[in-house]
C-alpha cells in the first residue's frame, strides 16, 4: 500500500455481515487550509458507521484524510464531502461524520453529517 495521500478508501470484507454493530474511528490529527486565509485549520474527524459489505482499512483512511492537507475548505464542505466519499467507497448501512475544529478567532466549529442506507 501507497504511504502518499489519496482519496482511495480501500473496503475490506465486513466480517459480522449478518449484524449490526458500531465501529468509532477518532482522528484526532486531521488538517485543511482556510479557503480566505489560507491558514491551516485542525480538527478531530470522528466515524460513527454500522458496517454494510465492508468495513474501512485504517491505512487508507490515514491517507485519505491526508490528502485534505494542501486544500483549503470550509468546515461545513470538508465534513460533508468525507461523509460522501465513505458512503460511496464504504457503502455502510448508517454513517455519523463528526468534524470538531479547533478554536480559530475565539470560535469552535463542530459540524455532523449523517447518512442512513434506505
Amino acid at each position: 500500500m501507497s504511504t502518499k495521500p489519496t482519496r482511495e478508501l480501500l473496503p475490506v470484507p465486513n466480517p459480522h455481515p449478518d449484524r449490526d454493530y458500531e465501529v468509532e474511528i477518532e482522528c484526532p490529527e486531521f488538517t485543511a487550509l482556510c479557503p480566505v486565509t489560507g491558514q491551516p485549520d485542525f480538527a478531530t474527524i470522528t466515524f460513527k458507521y454500522i458496517p454494510g459489505p465492508s468495513i474501512v482499512e485504517l491505512k487508507s483512511l490515514k491517507l485519505y484524510l491526508w490528502s485534505f492537507r494542501d486544500e483549503g475548505h470550509f468546515h461545513e464542505d470538508v465534513t460533508n464531502r468525507i461523509l460522501k466519499d465513505f458512503v460511496e467507497q464504504i457503502q455502510p448501512r448508517k454513517l455519523q461524520v463528526v468534524g470538531k475544529f479547533n478554536v480559530r478567532g475565539g470560535i469552535y466549529t463542530t459540524v455532523r453529517a449523517e447518512y442512513a442506507a434506505d
